[in-house]
């Protein structure tokens, strides 16, 4: 299992977490058995690890403006591909970044407000990288599961 190089009860609050990152240190307590203090001083070293990495609120903006969304595969030159990445990480409409293997080697994420935003970082951005070989696009048309983060 993920977890098991914590201890039980850094498994318990963890698990907690996941389930509600809104969850209070006393709520947490109560169901572990520990006082807030001690659950505040177990996350904040959870925290200072690196095994807790953000608290967030995740927005569908497909919800609420009609955005769309849409993966990359883009296949560079291997002596490009610093900047390529370098290029992509500076636009916001960019979301995710992965390198990933076969035969595409960046697996990149975009959500623009508009179909011409969109076409917008394909004519400005994307189109233009150094190095590309083969890039192909694939828009979303819907959530049907979509996890953030690890999940026990």
């Amino acid at each position: 299992m993920f977890l098991d190089d914590l201890d039980e009860l850094d498994q318990k609050i963890v698990k907690l977490l996941i389930h509600n990152a809104r969850m209070s240190y006393s709520d947490i307590g109560q169901e572990i058995g520990i006082s807030r203090v001690a659950v505040r001083a177990r996350v904040q070293t959870l925290e200072q690890k690196g095994i807790i990495e953000e608290y967030t609120t995740i927005i569908n903006p497909q919800k609420i403006s009609g955005a769309i969304s849409c993966y990359f595969e883009i296949e560079t030159l291997p002596n490009t591909l610093k900047e390529v990445i370098s290029i992509l990480e500076k636009n916001d409409i960019i979301t995710q970044i992965y390198r990933v293997t076969g035969k595409s080697k960046l697996h990149v994420h975009a959500v623009a407000s508009s179909n011409e935003e969109m076409e917008t970082l394909l004519n400005e951005t994307i189109d233009k990288l150094p190095g590309v070989v083969e890039c192909s696009c694939n828009t979303i048309f819907s959530r049907i599961k979509d996890i953030k983060g690890l999940r026990l």
